[in-house]
């Protein structure tokens, strides 16, 4: 990508066993294998699960704003992000399940929103065809 307005750059070591550190230490984390994939799942350690799953949450709801600005909706909004991964062939894939709960809208004008947020979304549209994605939109 050659017009790229920001990369970020993390490296990790020992797998999920392991350590992840992004290239401005802000992000610094020991890693586990969690009990359900066979490792000991140790407290006060992540995984690249929970990762994935507050990057796209956050991400989405920045979406989510977006396309709400643009069709002048003030809204206020809370994106929740299941990641679950799963034996698929010889490998592993993986599953996610969106919540958004969106004050301020009916319930047809907050699934629109999330569509059009699915749309323009950057996590969703790399996972696109790859990764099954849910969608629940909540009007509250």
């Amino acid at each position: 990508m050659s017009n790229a307005l920001y990369t970020a750059t993390s490296t990790a070591t020992g797998g999920r066993q392991g350590h992840v550190q992004s290239s401005d230490n802000v992000l610094d984390l020991e890693l586990t294998t969690p009990k359900e994939l066979g490792g000991r799942g140790e407290e006060g350690k992540t995984n690249p699960e929970q990762l994935f799953s507050a990057g796209y949450s956050a991400c989405f709801d920045s979406a989510l704003q977006l396309v709400a600005g643009q069709a002048k909706k003030k809204i206020n909004s809370t994106v929740s992000a299941s990641v679950s991964i799963a034996k698929e062939g010889e490998g592993f894939g993986l599953a996610v399940e969106l919540t958004v709960e969106i004050e301020n809208v009916t319930q047809a004008e907050a699934e629109e929103l999330v569509e059009k947020a699915h749309k323009v979304c950057p996590y969703s549209r790399a996972i696109n065809g790859n990764v099954e994605v849910k969608r629940t939109a909540i009007a509250k």
